[in-house]
């Protein structure tokens, strides 16, 4: 062929739901991964104009000027009774909550555990890397046993603080909650599934079964002092036989949706 006749083909591209400027989190971090991901899922359901998130308190605290759609703040660990509150006076709207682990599982442990008792129809996004990232590398509800953090120098002891909390396993025996799995991001096959549940997790919302979360495990290279490639190998070798992956909860009601 002659170059004059060759015709490029666009082959990958920022999806719409995503705005041009770069974002502040660490090289390494997943969570560029799981913007991209929600992203493209609000992209290819075409419910961008209909689409409401919640940022919490945390690394994702400035998410809302990486998502081009419309979203609210909450107080840490609120972002479950704010996404309450807009979604049942906004009824037609898809609302979801970004979420990490300190966020969700510490101080808002409670708000996420009585949104999913109520079924409350709203997605929850919830980012796992075990540890606190934005405020110094704290050890979080979600750490690991031994693991070391500035609060736990001599890695975590679980007789004085207790074992991780495996919210994902917790929420799936609440009687509200229709659909809850846990997914990773450490690598290509795991994210396309991470994709899936993302997208069946939106549906359900959409289908009005109930209340949804995906639990995505993610890597925190600079508060875990590991190089961004030795973090996906850490978070697959350690956090995963600690939160094994898998559906913890479908409803007979989203069974169908799961599957297709």
């Amino acid at each position: 062929m002659d170059k004059t006749e060759m015709v490029e083909t666009l082959v990958y591209s920022k999806p719409d739901s995503l705005t041009e400027g770069a974002t502040h989190y660490c090289p390494g971090c997943l969570h560029g991964v799981a913007h991209r991901l929600v992203a493209e899922v609000i992209d290819e359901m075409g419910i961008k104009g209909t689409t409401i998130g919640v940022a919490p308190v945390g690394c994702s605290v400035f998410c809302y000027n990486y998502f081009d759609m419309d979203f609210a703040e909450a107080a840490h660990g609120r972002a479950p009774a704010m996404a309450t509150g807009i979604k049942r006076v906004n009824p037609d709207r898809i609302v979801f909550t970004y979420q990490g682990d300190g966020d969700l599982a510490s101080i808002g442990a409670a708000e996420i555990l009585h949104a999913a008792a109520r079924g409350e129809l709203i997605t929850v996004i919830f980012i796992n890397n075990a540890i606190y990232g934005m405020t110094g590398g704290q050890m979080a509800p979600t750490s690991l046993p031994g693991q070391v953090t500035t609060s736990s120098p001599r890695g975590r002891d679980v007789e004085l603080t207790g074992m991780p909390l495996k919210m994902s396993e917790i929420l799936s025996t609440i009687d509200g909650a229709a659909y809850i799995v846990r997914r990773s991001l450490h690598n290509p096959a795991n994210i396309r599934k991470a994709k899936k549940a993302i997208s069946t997790a939106f549906k359900v919302q959409q289908e009005g079964l109930g209340f949804a979360m995906v639990e995505l495990l993610s890597s925190c290279p600079t508060n875990w002092k590991l190089t961004p490639s030795d973090a996906l190998t850490w978070l697959e070798e350690q956090m995963i036989p600690v939160f094994p992956l898998g559906d913890y909860k479908v409803s007979p009601a989203v069974e169908k949706i799961a599957k297709g």
